[in-house]
């Protein structure tokens, strides 16, 4: 694989809408994940007013290009979103005051160089299936995270230290591993050799999978195992997947179709907030969207200085301006990811005028024309986020012509077909990379 520079953007998001009747004194964020102060005492406490039963059903229009098929729908990896962490556990979960919460661990500590983590598990914790959970399924979930995923090539080996214990040895020091580990790819799964884990779909998560529609819908129960007490609050937990239908997500909604939709415009919030019995819930987290800058043989971006000058020159608090108001949005470039990707780049503050600088330094002292930066819509606003963008770097003389794509196969055409080439070959793309 070709190395690559990342220019992050962060960006707030919207978590929820929900219909007046869906859920009285919950919200979706409260069926997934509860509160600090539940996950601390283990024992939930019910808001007024919530009684336990019923079905809650929500709809998602982000374009989950990582859904699988029959064979593999049921694996953490492939999950239609947020259905990942109703049936599976992580070891840790952030809340939303962005502080590392324990979920299957209790507790973590680490050496003094800040590199090996041991890890102590929770007793008594039982898989869907009935099966008490242990080391061995950390050991083996993460043997398996290891080959697949980034977030877990940051550990060079993981070993059972006891029967409800683990210890992590990292390649480098990292004091905030804890929120890697909250990594939705890096769930829990019962042992079982690499090439059939996770497939079965069992986890230790509120829900078990009863019914897979591949890539439409899932249907889940509660797990009469679940080792919250008091939790989850719904008898049944659905979602459906409309990737870039609001306007179907939303007419379902209003039609009590659907408790929530998830991924709505922000431009169009104000309007659904004069909507009778219809609450708006916001993220605290951000998302990161990314560009992409690949430096195979012949890209301008080889030169370190036309990758630094566009970093320089994106006017991010114009985004949060424009796209999302002032309210809702903030700029940050923070990344607890850049020990698991090396090639991560927290941007520095905007300097046109250094930006402008690099580029005569580069040989382009009136300015460069880029070549065509190409993104999908998966978030509705995400078009306007890069024309923002676009309009933002001409001021230090860099043209980015955009073009948008279709969601449907982006992610497989942004990377390129790695079986005919042996690699994987970026274009100068979008390449979301989820909640933060």
């Amino acid at each position: 694989m070709s190395k690559q520079d990342l220019a992050s953007l962060a960006l707030k998001r919207r978590s929820v809408i929900q219909a007046a009747g869906g859920v009285t004194g919950a919200v979706l964020a409260q069926v997934l994940w509860p509160s600090a102060a539940t996950a601390q005492s283990m024992t939930a406490t019910k808001p007024s007013g919530v009684r336990r039963g019923g079905k809650f059903v929500y709809a998602n229009v982000y374009p989950n290009n990582r859904m699988g098929d029959a064979h593999t729908g049921r694996h953490p990896y492939y999950m239609l979103d947020l259905n990942t962490r109703s049936v599976y556990n992580g070891l840790v979960y952030v809340d939303d005051n962005l502080t590392v919460q324990p979920e299957l661990a209790t507790d973590w500590t680490a050496s003094d160089d800040q590199k090996v983590w041991t890890i102590q598990l929770r007793p008594g914790v039982k898989f869907h299936d009935g099966k008490l959970m242990g080391a061995d399924d950390v050991v083996a979930s993460f043997e398996f995270h290891k080959a697949q995923t980034s977030y877990a090539k940051q550990i060079d080996k993981v070993e059972k230290t006891g029967p409800l214990q683990v210890r992590m040895h990292l390649s480098q020091a990292n004091s905030e591993f804890p929120f890697t580990l909250g990594e939705y790819q890096l769930m829990v799964m019962p042992a079982a050799p690499l090439e059939r884990i996770g497939l079965s779909g069992i986890g230790t998560g509120p829900y078990q999978i009863v019914n897979l529609d591949p890539k439409r819908r899932m249907l889940t129960e509660r797990n009469p195992h679940y080792w919250r007490e008091g939790l989850p609050y719904f008898d049944q937990l659905e979602v459906v997947s409309l990737p870039g239908r609001m306007e179907a997500a939303l007419n379902g909604f209003r039609s009590h179709m659907y408790d929530a939709v998830l991924g709505v415009d922000p431009g169009m919030l104000p309007d659904l907030e004069r909507l009778s019995g219809v609450r708006v819930d916001y993220s605290r987290s951000g998302d990161q969207a990314l560009m992409v800058l690949p430096k195979h043989e012949g890209s301008v971006f080889n030169d370190k200085r036309i990758r630094k000058a566009l970093a320089l020159s994106i006017d991010r608090d114009k985004v949060m301006q424009v796209v999302y108001g002032q309210s809702m949005g903030w700029a940050g470039n923070e990344s607890h990811l850049a020990p698991s990707n090396a090639e991560f780049i927290a941007p520095l503050q905007r300097d046109v005028i250094k930006a402008k600088q690099l580029l005569a330094q580069a040989g382009y002292p009136n300015g460069i024309k880029l070549p065509t930066f190409y993104f999908t819509a998966s978030w509705p606003e995400i078009p306007r986020v890069f024309q923002v963008i676009a309009q933002s770097v001409k001021e230090a003389g860099i043209t980015l012509p955009i073009e948008q794509r279709p969601s449907d196969g982006y992610r497989d055409w942004r990377v390129g077909d790695k079986r005919a080439t042996g690699t994987a070959k970026h274009k100068f793309a979008y390449g979301p990379s989820g909640v933060r």
